[in-house]
């Protein structure tokens, strides 16, 4: 019993849900019988959900990863699990299934703001026993509630989107993995499929700046409570437009940010427009008509601080070139309508 609890200690001195999710995995993996433990996202696209894993035991080790979801060649229909799928329709609290070969598996469903986007996946050679199941039962309360916490930490008090903070730790990792991607096939060796390259669009990352227009003259002229519920539709709106693997943050005021992932520049233009159209479109209680501005740009050059002023200066051009409009960044340099910025490595914004 102590080593657990050493875990659970351990577990929760963590601030970060992927170090959370590792740990726990990490705690499981050492129960007796235990042969493999893997965390799976559970995520929509194209109106299907579907499973990836998302944290797992590779050689010993446990192995996570934060790839894009939507062309993880290891994704599968939620359907292929049949007991899960029956489990969250239920929302019962867990699963179990006996698979060929003498393997048994636990599925332990996380859920969050009435939804599950994480499921713990727990294998074994033999039955689970009643103590086993309450010893992981215990375990994953502790995980559950310390995400709750973590979950509360990072999201913004009025439209419930993550916050600002939330933005700096994970856009910063998302670079940084994605530069370790693109660096993977140099380094391997292995060579690039120029036929399927030139006859697919590529796909990328996205970081889009939204900015509600003349959202002063929403307060002045309506007070601040219809302001806020502005912002809370226009926060349902972002929730409503984007896939569940995409990341929707509120900045502050009147701006909000999303990363749109494992998409082509056709398809993000596509998905920017429709979402500012079904602002524009929206009868906003009172207020009536409200819309949008938003600059984009691709995250696959530069560091976190550039790609950021990218977008934003694709969205001040919106701005002031008509509002209601979406402009992409590279389009309005290559037109000449921008001129690039030199970089300042000495400034700190985030």
């Amino acid at each position: 019993m102590k080593p657990i609890l050493q875990n659970l200690v351990e577990m929760t001195g963590h601030r970060d849900h992927l170090r959370l999710e590792v740990s726990v995995l990490s705690t499981l993996q050492k129960l007796s019988a235990t042969t493999e433990v893997r965390a799976l996202e559970v995520f929509t696209d194209d109106g299907a959900t579907h499973v990836r894993p998302r944290t797992w035991v590779q050689d010993g080790d446990l192995v996570s990863t934060d790839s894009e979801a939507a062309s993880d060649p290891q994704r599968e229909p939620l359907n292929s699990y049949p007991a899960l799928c029956q489990c969250i329709e239920k929302r019962e609290i867990r699963a179990t299934a006996s698979m060929d070969k003498g393997r048994y598996t636990l599925w332990l469903p996380v859920w969050m703001h009435d939804k599950v986007s994480t499921c713990l996946e727990i294998t074994q050679s033999r039955p689970f026993s009643a103590h086993k199941l309450d010893v992981i039962q215990g375990i994953f309360h502790v995980y559950q509630n310390y995400q709750s916490l973590l979950d509360y930490s990072e999201r913004d008090a009025l439209t419930g989107l993550l916050n600002r903070k939330t933005f700096d730790e994970q856009f910063s990792r998302s670079t940084a993995d994605s530069l370790a991607r693109r660096l993977r096939p140099a380094t391997t060796g292995l060579a690039v499929d120029e036929e399927a390259s030139c006859c697919e669009p590529p796909v990328e990352q996205w970081l889009a700046v939204v900015d509600v227009d003349h959202f002063k003259q929403v307060n002045d002229r309506f007070g601040h409570l219809y302001g806020d519920e502005v912002l809370i539709l226009i926060a349902n709106i972002l929730r409503s437009s984007f896939r569940s693997h995409d990341r929707i943050f509120r900045f502050g005021g009147e701006e909000f940010v999303v990363l749109l992932r494992a998409t082509s520049l056709a398809t993000a233009h596509k998905v920017f427009n429709r979402f500012r159209l079904a602002v524009q479109e929206y009868p906003f209680p009172q207020v009536g008509q409200v819309t949008v501005s938003l600059g984009f740009v691709s995250t696959s050059r530069g560091a976190p601080v550039e790609i950021l002023g990218q977008a934003d200066q694709a969205l001040y051009y919106a701005k002031e070139n008509g509002r209601n409009q979406v402009c992409f960044y590279d389009e309005l340099i290559a037109s000449g309508q921008l001129k690039t910025k030199v970089a300042n490595e000495d400034v700190e914004l985030f």
